[in-house]
């Protein structure tokens, strides 16, 4: 039953994860060094739909380690 858990959430973690929209210019400007660069520390902030995917995802992460925690304990 908690294998079928962990799938399932692991589905739901890469289906919101493909849902988001992208946040930065792209790996290759990061590389590149271009002023568009990617920058992990920027203040972006989601509003509307994207806030609640970016919740949805941290949630589904958050279950997703205490799932494993948990499998790991019991065997």
């Amino acid at each position: 039953m908690l294998d079928v858990l962990i799938l399932v959430d692991s589905i739901a973690i890469i289906i919101l994860t493909l849902l988001q929209s992208g946040k930065s210019a792209g790996v290759s400007s990061a590389f590149a060094g271009g002023n568009g660069g990617l920058n992990l520390f920027s203040n972006t902030k989601e509003r509307g739909p994207e806030k609640v995917i970016a919740m949805a995802t941290l949630v589904a992460g958050i279950l997703f380690f205490i799932l494993v925690i948990i499998k790991l304990i019991v065997g």
